[in-house]
């Protein structure tokens, strides 16, 4: 960014690299600047947003006073598509006036002197032609009767709050910098908020026969978990990939090389003599019968989300209409997908550098299709193994035709690489949440994605997937799943769970991060009503949490979290605050949330929260009412709390409106 006369640096938000920062609509955006001059002249700063349809508006920055020189301004933007912005410094001369003639005056230094420079401004702020008449009258006025005034005169002009209010709105300026412009991209709301459920459709109305073989659940059979699923309150269902799957080298249950009869096999071997990834999986259905799965899951209040994996089985169409498309060893095989030491015999990679426009070309009308069939949110299996340029290049083409369509990254890998995804267009990523489980690590974590990456990276925090069982959830007992739900469903606006999450099901495969007897390989069979009936279910606490995220619109943003502080090294204490200026009720959102984040104990200990931020002086006293339990108790800056992991491990607490 170039120099100006008063410099403005470090803007934000920002993306290194030349790429667009990002928004939903919606989310309130602080806009930040480091803005400052020589000497002790005080200056103002000033936001300038060009919206897409051409709106221009103009938000007065505020100073943190923390000694860094930085300005910041939050704004809510709702329109969707590109905004411009920029930052305008300028000399602030009324300000800059009273502060000096209100010191001098209480010592009657200069006071002549500050009574005619005070004169000055005033008479030449009554000239501005943009001002109204009832202004300028005002302002003549004091201009008048500043001069020849006395000390007191002058102190109570520069302390006069409605003719602050009046330079607020209309500044008068000499010196004036404007910054280069930048552009926030801001899409729908369901690419920053959502709760995401997963199932697989095979196993949701499987039979088994009166031989033992099983008959496999269809879209239609599917159906009828949807009203459930939505009585949760989840916003999007999640299908693993729904394509032929491939009869060689088809993997048996537990991840065997072998299938035995009547093995599925693994959804992610994509491909048969049935079809590809334009094709739907005999057993499932018809297109007909996904499209009304899709108006279903709408009608229901759902959208469906659909795995996008780009590999293939060896008896893939791909591999006999485009060999080209694969990497071929030096004896004549393809090579199969790998990740040292692991094999995966049943899968062949896409190599992207052997016919990338084929591929490119491929992929986009595979996309096309499913949008075509009412999907506007893919889950990207494993994007960090395809070039970033490629995903760039599709996101960019797909939501150019389609502001709606979502693409989730499913990236667990190095910071580099899941970041460069985020920036090229991804609109939501997995995090490494799965794996941040003490408290030191969550709130590194927390403070993590919701500041450093917050401009250009959505976290979708996930709490399992059909591929991870983390050993917290393997040994933590039931208290585990509780607070990985709470935390994952307050700490950020977008986060998901994988079917059987809400039944315990705790136990991996020996040797494995990943269930035993894994739903990627065999039908589950599951009875959802019978396990809430006996009590034996989480899902009334995963509906409660939904519940609470949508009676509160603070739990709905990404950049609004507030680590705080306990004397317990595992009780978790974050806030999530949003102003009184971007509710629909007038009246501020704030939530606490406290969590014992070890599921073997009992703990108590003092918590130590800076309400300050929520408006109330340190010292002072508030009442908070605990979501969960509905209990009620008045806190104030220190609180004792006792948090029983066999029990209620969790507060989320809501801080009450004072009279």
């Amino acid at each position: 960014m170039r120099t100006t006369r008063l410099p403005l640096v470090a803007p934000t938000p920002a993306v290194p690299g030349g790429f667009s920062a990002k928004a939903f609509s919606g989310e309130v955006v602080p806009f930040g600047v480091t803005a400052f001059r020589e000497g002790h002249d005080i200056i103002g700063v000033h936001l300038r947003l060009m919206s897409p349809g051409g709106h221009e508006s103009l938000h007065r920055l505020t100073p943190l006073n923390d000694g860094t020189d930085r300005w910041r301004a939050d704004v809510a933007l709702e329109e969707r598509g590109t905004w411009s912005f920029r930052f305008e410094a300028f000399s602030d001369d009324f300000a800059t006036w009273s502060h000096a003639a209100e010191l001098k005056a209480a010592v009657d230094v200069d006071t002549p002197v500050s009574a005619a420079l005070g004169a000055q401004l005033f008479a030449r702020a009554a000239a501005e032609k943009n001002r109204p008449a009832a202004e300028r009258k005002r302002l003549a006025a004091a201009a008048e009767g500043l001069r020849g005034a006395d000390a007191g005169t002058i102190a109570a002009v520069a302390r006069d709050a409605e003719l602050a209010a009046l330079f607020a709105d209309r500044p008068l300026t000499t010196l004036q910098s404007a910054s280069d412009w930048l552009k926030i991209l801001v899409e729908r709301e369901r690419a920053g908020v959502g709760a995401w459920y997963e199932f697989f459709p095979r196993s949701e109305g499987a039979k088994r026969l009166k031989d033992g073989s099983i008959k496999s659940g269809t879209f239609r059979t599917a159906m009828k978990r949807l009203p459930g699923v939505a009585g949760m309150g989840f916003d999007v269902i999640y299908l693993p990939p729904i394509h032929p799957i491939g009869e060689i080298n088809r993997k048996g249950r537990n991840n065997t090389l072998e299938a035995q009869p009547g093995d599925p096999g693994s959804p992610y071997a994509i491909g048969s003599r049935d079809g590809g990834h334009d094709a739907i999986h005999p057993d499932l259905g018809t297109a007909a019968d996904f499209r009304a799965f899709v108006r279903a899951a709408e009608k229901a209040g759902l959208e469906v989300a659909l795995d996008l994996a780009l590999q293939a089985a060896p008896d893939h169409p791909w591999v006999s209409e485009h060999p080209e498309w694969f990497t071929v060893l030096p004896d004549g095989t393809i090579a199969y997908a790998e990740n040292p030491p692991k094999k995966y015999q049943d899968i062949y990679p896409i190599n992207f550098d052997r016919d990338p426009a084929g591929i490119y070309a491929e992929v986009l009308r595979i996309v096309r299709h499913w949008v075509s069939q009412g999907v506007k949110i893919f889950r990207v299996d494993n994007p960090h193994t395809k070039p970033v340029q490629f995903w760039e290049w599709l996101i960019g083409t797909v939501c150019a035709e389609d502001p709606d369509v979502i693409f989730l990254s499913e990236a667990f890998t190095r910071p580099a690489m899941m970041q460069s995804l985020a920036k090229a267009g991804f609109q939501q990523s997995y995090t490494y949440f799965t794996w941040r489980n003490t408290k030191a690590e969550l709130e590194e974590f927390l403070g993590s994605i919701s500041r450093d990456t917050a401009d250009f990276m959505r976290p979708n925090l996930f709490v399992n997937t059909h591929d991870i069982l983390t050993e917290y959830l393997q040994y933590g007992g039931r208290a585990a799943y509780r607070i990985r739900a709470a935390i994952a469903a307050t700490a950020a606006p977008t986060y998901g769970v994988y079917a059987g999450y809400e039944l315990f099901e705790n136990v991996a495969r020996p040797g494995s991060e990943e269930n035993i007897d894994n739903e990627k390989y065999e039908y589950k069979f599951r009875d959802w009503d019978a396990a809430e009936a006996s009590g034996d279910s989480l899902a009334p606490l995963l509906r409660r949490l939904n519940e609470i995220r949508r009676s509160h619109p603070a739990l709905r943003q990404l950049r609004n979290l507030s680590v705080h502080w306990s004397d317990d090294d595992s009780i978790l204490v974050y806030s999530k605050h949003l102003g009184s200026a971007f509710t629909e009720t007038g009246s501020a959102d704030t939530i606490i949330v406290v969590a014992n984040v070890d599921p073997h104990s009992v703990r108590q200990t003092t918590v130590h929260l800076d309400t300050q931020q929520w408006g109330i002086p340190l010292g002072e006293s508030y009442e908070v009412e605990d979501l969960l339990t509905g209990s009620v108790w008045t806190w104030t800056d220190h609180n004792y709390v006792r948090l029983d992991a066999f029990a209620e491990p969790v507060h989320i607490l809501k801080v009450r409106e004072r009279s």
